[in-house]
């Protein structure tokens, strides 16, 4: 069974995005943590977004720009195939891609029974948020940005049971970031 691991950014006060919908919060730029992001871009799984997430990566990773600013990142986003859940995109650009219109846990119930290697959620906190309460998420790394927003959307809105985590590890960075690994407790 293929794992699913969701890969999260939030602010100290638990907002994925601020009130206007903006996370250029979340985009440090410092050798540690760019070593850090680039291997985790260097894997052979697949990528899931929601739209909102699909339409800014999608913006960014294919560009001239991308590659020469992260090339080992955007190599590797490019070059991974891509799940991007949508009711509303008609079609997808970005090399490598599939539109999913359908139900999301089950079409990423399907995912996870076929043979292969991981997949990872980035950003997409509606997606994320669906999918947790699926119990389809094996593993959460939250990454805590030292910054208070004040006001956003929280990264679980619309979860209704309480879902009990357990800390496997952390790492903090030299730029204040905090990456917490968490898997959901059975």
């Amino acid at each position: 069974m293929r794992r699913l691991i969701a890969f999260e950014q939030v602010s100290l006060d638990g907002f994925f995005v601020d009130g206007k919908g903006d996370m250029s919060w979340a985009h440090k730029q410092d050798p540690e943590w760019t070593s850090f992001t680039s291997s985790n871009a260097s894997g052979d799984g697949a990528l899931l977004f929601g739209r909102v997430t699909y339409e800014m990566m999608a913006s960014f990773w294919p560009t001239p720009m991308a590659m020469e600013r992260m090339p080992a990142v955007a190599e590797g986003m490019n070059r991974m195939p891509k799940v991007v859940f949508s009711r509303t995109l008609e079609n997808v650009s970005w090399h490598n891609t599939t539109l999913v219109k359908g139900d999301v846990a089950a079409h990423v119930r399907k995912l996870k029974d076929e043979p292969g290697p991981g997949m990872a959620i980035l950003g997409s906190g509606s997606i994320v948020s669906q999918l947790m309460q699926a119990g389809l998420i094996d593993e959460l790394q939250i990454v805590v940005n030292p910054i208070v927003l004040g006001k956003g959307r929280t990264l679980f809105e619309g979860v209704e049971e309480k879902i009990g985590l357990q800390l496997m590890k952390s790492r903090a960075f030299d730029n204040g970031n905090v990456v917490l690994y968490y898997q959901p407790m059975a």
